[in-house]
């Protein structure tokens, strides 16, 4: 039996999924209460688009596996599960077996979030799925009501297994399998590029079956799924993304060796200063994306000019050289003009909060020594007092054991 269900695996992982589902059918007739041939056999269900069939599986290992009390097994299943429901548009269902699989599976099991994500970001689109829709119901238990298999052996399933010799005989030649993907997980990586009008995303993966791969293009969110040869599922969630696109007129290609989306920006020549947004109602991003997203290496689109960078000048603060000529901007901004914000400083940089401050509640002749020390010494020195920076230039201080240059010295 350990023969059968080592071909069966070995067909799932090449994306045979006949075969698999042939061959899956077999060991459970000789091992009926196997919840791992129960769960595989439901996976290439699922990559076969036979997702009734996928979730019949789910649900009789998520039964067998209660029984046995497996908690690692009852969180697969019920993630299967999960993923089966999603296929079938039953959301609300989806996102209450995802959460019984989070709490069984183990921290390190990422795809249980991603699924999370996608959901979520299905059920938020309420012109998508209203909220009054069926499918936001929950409409399943925790535990199935299916009928659990004995460990006695079933007949084996002989009618399957000779439809499909009879449906291999007009063949004349045998057909190679789909090899599926063949770029290790750690070697996928993404790279994007923009014009005035589109933002264009790459995913470098060679042999991404199409009939398996989902690919979804939200106002605000891209979403990328297909198989990987282990049996588990690649995801890759941006959510939000920059700026908003037209997804009516956003496209997405597969191709031999990688994904192509040709996203179509909302608003033509806006400058996107990265691919991804910053959540409003998260506190971080996800390995979402979402980190409930895959990390994938990408490669770098921005280049920082060195005369974009302030000078710095040496310190011993524990947070590194300070950018003086920021400081200076910050001060010079009138009343109520904070930057980036004044909570921001008070809770991230105290000498900033700090300065600002005291520049905002001096009196002008402490304003004008400030701003004139400051100037005057090229960034190294800093005082409030009118009466000694009022009567001279301000020589610039630099720290001991330094020596003051000039520019193109």
């Amino acid at each position: 039996m350990a023969t059968i269900a080592s071909q069966a695996s070995e067909a799932l992982n090449r994306a045979d999924y006949r075969t698999a589902i042939s061959l899956y059918t077999q060991a459970l007739a000789n091992l009926p209460t196997a919840v791992d041939y129960y769960i595989k056999r439901s996976t290439a269900y699922q990559r076969s688009a036979k997702y009734k069939e996928a979730l019949n599986d789910a649900e009789t290992a998520v039964a067998l596996a209660h029984q046995r009390g497996k908690r690692e097994l009852i969180g697969q299943a019920q993630l299967r599960r999960g993923i089966s429901c999603y296929l079938l548009e039953q959301y609300g269902d989806a996102a209450f077996c995802f959460g019984l699989g989070k709490k069984f599976l183990d921290q390190k099991e990422k795809s249980v979030d991603m699924w999370i994500s996608k959901v979520e970001l299905v059920l938020r689109d309420t012109a998508k799925v209203p909220e009054d829709d069926f499918r936001r119901e929950v409409t399943i238990k925790e535990i199935p009501d299916v009928k659990i298999p004995t460990d006695a052996p079933a007949a084996a399933p002989q009618a399957v297994v000779q439809e499909e010799k009879q449906e291999s005989k007009p063949a004349t030649t045998p057909v190679p399998s789909p090899k599926g993907v063949v770029t290790p997980r750690d070697k996928i990586r993404h790279e994007w590029y923009q014009t005035n009008t589109h933002v264009v995303f790459t995913l470098y993966v060679k042999g991404v079956p199409k009939e398996s791969s989902s690919i979804e293009i939200e106002d605000q969110a891209i979403s990328i799924n297909f198989p990987l040869p282990n049996s588990s599922d690649f995801q890759y969630n941006l959510d939000p993304l920059f700026a908003p696109i037209d997804p009516t007129t956003s496209t997405f290609t597969i191709l031999s060796t990688k994904i192509e989306l040709k996203l179509t920006k909302k608003k033509p020549g806006e400058k996107w200063k990265t691919l991804e947004g910053i959540p409003l109602d998260k506190g971080k991003g996800r390995e979402t994306s979402s980190a409930s997203t895959f990390d994938v290496p990408t490669t770098p689109d921005v280049h920082t000019s060195p005369s974009s960078v302030g000078p710095t000048y040496p310190t011993s603060s524990r947070k590194g050289p300070k950018n003086w000529d920021k400081v200076a901007d910050e001060l010079a901004k009138p009343d109520g003009t904070t930057g980036e914000g004044a909570d921001q400083d008070e809770e991230g940089d105290p000498v900033n909060f700090f300065f600002k401050k005291l520049y905002k509640d001096a009196d002008p002749d402490t304003k004008r020594a400030m701003m004139k020390s400051y100037i005057e010494s090229n960034g190294t020195a800093l005082s409030t007092n009118w009466a000694e920076v009022g009567k001279g230039k301000v020589e610039t201080s630099p720290p001991e054991g330094l020596v003051a240059k000039k520019w193109d010295e």
